[in-house]
Formats: C-alpha cells, sequence, structure tokens
C-alpha cells in the first residue's frame, strides 16, 4: 500500500472527510482492521482564507509548495490538495515535487464521462467558479461548464465561507442552492459539479433529480485506487 499526503485544514471540515472517506474505503477492499496509510499537513484555515479574500495567489502557490514538498519528505508518495479552490496553483505545485498528485477536476471529469455528460453545472467558492482552471480540464474532457449568475455565486460563496467551513448545515441555504441548482437545469445543466469540498456536507444525492457529482468523494477514491494498485 502506497502513503496518501492530504494537504488539509482548507477547512478541516473537509479534511475529515476525505480522511474517513479514505480510510473506509481501504477497509472495504482489504477488509479485517486495515486502513489507509496517510500523513497529513494541516492549515490554520483563518491564514488561507484571509490571502485568498487579499487575492495574494502567489503567496499561497509558495505556501501549497511549502506543505507539498514537507510531505514528500516525510514518505507521501501521491497527493492530494483537499479543497478545490487551491487547484489554482496545481501546476506549480506539481512542477516542485517528484511524486504524482492528482486533480480533483480530472477525476471529476472522468465519472462525468462514465454517466455519458456533456454539460455540467459547476458550484463551489467565486475563485473556482470564476477561475478557469476547472473550465479548462473539463474541456480537455470534452465536458462544458456553466455556473451560476453573479447574485447567485455570491450566496454559494458567502455560504461556504461563513456557514460550512465552521460546520454549520443550514436547511435554508440548502433551499438556496438547491434553487439556483434548479436554474442551471433550466440552462442545460445534466449534472451538478460540487465544486467545493465543504458542500457535500450539504447537497447530497437525495436532494436532486439529475447527477451529483461528489469532488471530495470522488477524489478521496482516486486516490485509495492509486494507494492500492499493484
Amino acid at each position: 500500500m502506497k502513503t496518501i499526503g492530504l494537504i488539509g485544514g482548507m477547512s478541516w471540515e473537509s479534511s475529515a472527510e476525505y480522511y474517513r472517506i479514505i480510510n473506509e474505503e481501504v477497509n472495504r477492499r482489504l477488509g479485517g482492521v486495515h486502513s489507509a496509510k496517510v500523513i497529513l499537513y494541516s492549515f490554520d484555515f483563518a491564514e488561507i482564507e484571509e490571502l485568498q479574500h487579499r487575492g495574494e495567489w502567489e503567496k499561497l502557490t509558495q505556501v501549497i509548495i511549502d506543505a507539498a514538498r514537507r510531505l514528500e519528505n516525510a514518505g507521501a508518495e501521491v497527493l492530494l490538495i483537499c479543497t478545490n479552490t487551491m487547484h489554482k496553483m496545481f501546476d506549480q505545485v506539481q512542477e516542485n515535487v517528484k511524486i504524482p498528485m492528482i486533480h480533483i477536476a480530472d477525476a471529476t471529469a472522468e465519472e462525468i464521462k462514465k454517466k455519458g455528460l456533456k454539460k455540467v453545472g459547476l458550484l463551489g467558492t467565486k475563485f473556482t467558479m470564476e477561475g478557469d482552471f476547472y473550465r479548462k480540464r473539463f474541456e480537455k474532457h470534452g465536458i462544458e461548464t456553466i455556473i451560476p449568475s453573479e447574485d447567485e455565486r455570491e450566496v454559494i460563496h458567502r455560504i461556504i465561507y461563513d456557514e460550512l467551513v465552521v460546520g454549520i448545515i443550514r436547511d435554508e441555504s440548502r433551499k438556496k442552492y438547491l434553487e439556483i441548482i434548479e436554474n442551471l437545469k433550466q440552462l442545460g445543466a445534466e449534472g451538478m459539479v460540487l465544486g467545493c469540498t465543504e458542500i457535500p456536507l450539504l447537497i447530497k444525492q437525495e436532494h436532486v433529480d439529475i447527477p451529483v457529482f461528489d469532488t471530495t468523494r470522488i477524489h478521496a477514491l482516486k486516490a485509495v485506487d492509486f494507494a492500492l494498485q499493484k
């Protein structure tokens, strides 16, 4: 079994989900008392969030590169950035480590293609929805991305940072998300990408009548595939 390196703490709520999913899946596949070999580097999210909202992406890139190198030096054999937003600097991080990294959008695109879908809605932080790092990855896989309106993006972003990253789950917020999802369906979305690792805490497949892609779970399971491959 290979050792998985997790760059987490962005937020710890979703990092805990990564850890749970990875260990449960390893145990499901191997049985007995098996669990995953994991090394976690966890940030103080307050420091990350401040830099994000100040637009200091170059500094953030160096911060993530440093964490990746620490995990590599500690013995990790594959790396995951446990947040969608920070995949903004994925390529620069990969260039600075020798071990492979798994891109959350590539892993998600593979699942979308299995469903035969060509057009999906993307929910996430404003950085994710308004950036091109998801759209460009999806385009390479032949998938078109639709994002919510500007006002809807504000709502989604606020709920993530004010509620979900601190573990607050509100029915009222779920209702707002479902209204936005319905609007994206009207624009032609055949599936919905939960492109923030906290959103699956609020929205699950049972809430939506089109395929939902839980990027946290998809990413974590892809790490298990890598760790257990012969």
